[in-house]
């Protein structure tokens, strides 16, 4: 176990120190010549995300349970067990949201389980579409939001493994059953606050 948290904690340090660099480099001018592009910040995040998400599956989540040590439920909170990946994403996003730097990190889908992670706008519905015909490249444009201008990407979440895929394809919420594993299940959404 305490390998577990070693990890986790190495982690989410160091995710949330390269979440302060990127989001200090995204808070330049975009058109200058020293700053990142918005696109390049959202590759950066999009990367270390998931390669967190990953890590946490295969290395936490599939050990435990075939170490029958602790199991990962949708009902985490409840029941002692492990969330999700995809809940370490929700929870690591909103905890970043309300630290109000401008940059939020969600997973939605048009087959999400809970409805509150399905599409609200038109990019997002127009994105979906995009990264389930072409799931190598993100989707990206520059919107408003209010009146704030927003950078946002949506890139492919596919499903890790056919575990995951069972996970959902079995759940009596989930409006789609037959997913495999390497399915886009939806998309990594990442929204970037432009500078005024």
């Amino acid at each position: 176990m305490k390998g577990l948290w070693l990890g986790l904690a190495v982690g989410t340090t160091f995710t949330c120190l390269l979440g302060q660099w990127v989001f200090s480099a995204a808070s330049k001018e975009t058109d200058s010549p020293k700053g990142i592009s918005p696109e390049i910040v959202a590759e950066y995040v999009h990367s270390v995300v998931q390669a967190d998400r990953t890590f946490y599956q295969t290395e936490i989540l599939d050990r435990m349970r075939q170490k029958g040590m602790v199991f990962a439920s949708e009902h985490w909170r409840a029941d002692g067990g492990l969330p999700l990946h995809a809940q370490i994403l929700q929870e690591s996003g909103r905890l970043a949201a309300e630290q109000r730097k401008g940059m939020r990190v969600q997973l939605i889908s048009s087959w999400a389980i809970n409805k509150a992670h399905r599409p609200t706008t038109e990019f997002e519905r127009t994105g979906l579409l995009k990264i389930l015909a072409n799931p190598d490249r993100p989707y990206t444009a520059v919107t408003t939001e209010g009146k704030a201008r927003i950078f946002q990407a949506l890139y492919a979440d596919k499903a890790a493994s056919q575990y995951c895929a069972d996970c959902h394809n079995v759940h009596p919420n989930s409006p789609k059953r037959d997913f495999k594993a390497g399915d886009v299940m939806g998309g990594m959404l990442i929204t970037i606050v432009l500078p005024q």
